[in-house]
C-alpha cells in the first residue's frame, strides 16, 4: 500500500472502508463463534455439576468472545469515524476558512458603515448646535424626519409691572426665603 494514497480523499475512503469491512467481518465471526461456544458448553456436563452450572460456565466463557465482538464493532465505527474526521479536518477546512473569512470581512465592513453613519450624524448634530440651526435630516442615517421642537425662551409668566418701575426679571434668589439662610 502506498502511504501517500491515504492522504487523498479517495484513498482515505478506500482505506477506511477496507478496515471497517474487515472489523465488521471479524465481529460477525466472533459472534458466530461465541454462539457455538455457548451452546456447546451448555450441553457439556462435567462430573459434579449442579443444575445450572453448565449454563453459567458457558456464559462466562462465551462472554470473553462477546467482548472481542464488541471491540471489533467499535473498531469498525472508529474506522468510519477516521474518514469523517479526515474530511472534516483536512478536505473541507480550506472552504470553511474561506467562508469564515468572508463572513468576518462582511461583518467588519458592516461595522465600519454603521460607525460612519453614527459619526456623520454626531458631526451634523454638533455643527447644527454650534450654528444655532434646528436639527437637519440626514437621509443616509435614518429615514425618519425629526420633528422640530421650539422651546419658549420665557416659560414662566412673570407679572408685568408698569414701565415706571424699572423691575426686570427677578433673580433666582428672589424665589427663596432670604431669612432662612
Amino acid at each position: 500500500m502506498d502511504i501517500n494514497q491515504i492522504f487523498t480523499e479517495a484513498g482515505m475512503r478506500e482505506t477506511s472502508s477496507t478496515w471497517r469491512d474487515q472489523h465488521m467481518e471479524d465481529a460477525r465471526q466472533y459472534g458466530q463463534i461465541g454462539d457455538i461456544i455457548r451452546s456447546r458448553l451448555q450441553q457439556q456436563h462435567i462430573e459434579g455439576d449442579g443444575r445450572f452450572s453448565a449454563r453459567r460456565r458457558a456464559r462466562k466463557v462465551s462472554k470473553q468472545v462477546r467482548r472481542m465482538e464488541r471491540a471489533s464493532q467499535k473498531a469498525a465505527a472508529a474506522a468510519e469515524a477516521l474518514y469523517g474526521a479526515y474530511v472534516n479536518e483536512v478536505v473541507e477546512l480550506p472552504q470553511r476558512r474561506e467562508v469564515e473569512a468572508a463572513r468576518k470581512a462582511e461583518k467588519r465592513q458592516q461595522r465600519a458603515v454603521t460607525a460612519g453613519k453614527f459619526v456623520a450624524k454626531s458631526l451634523q448634530k454638533t455643527t447644527d448646535k454650534l450654528n444655532g440651526l434646528p436639527a437637519q435630516h440626514i437621509p443616509q442615517v435614518s429615514g425618519v424626519q425629526p420633528q422640530a421642537q421650539y422651546v419658549d425662551p420665557l416659560p414662566f409668566n412673570f407679572p408685568h409691572t408698569g414701565a415706571s418701575t424699572q423691575q426686570g426679571i427677578p433673580s433666582i434668589g428672589s424665589f427663596f426665603d432670604q431669612e432662612a439662610m
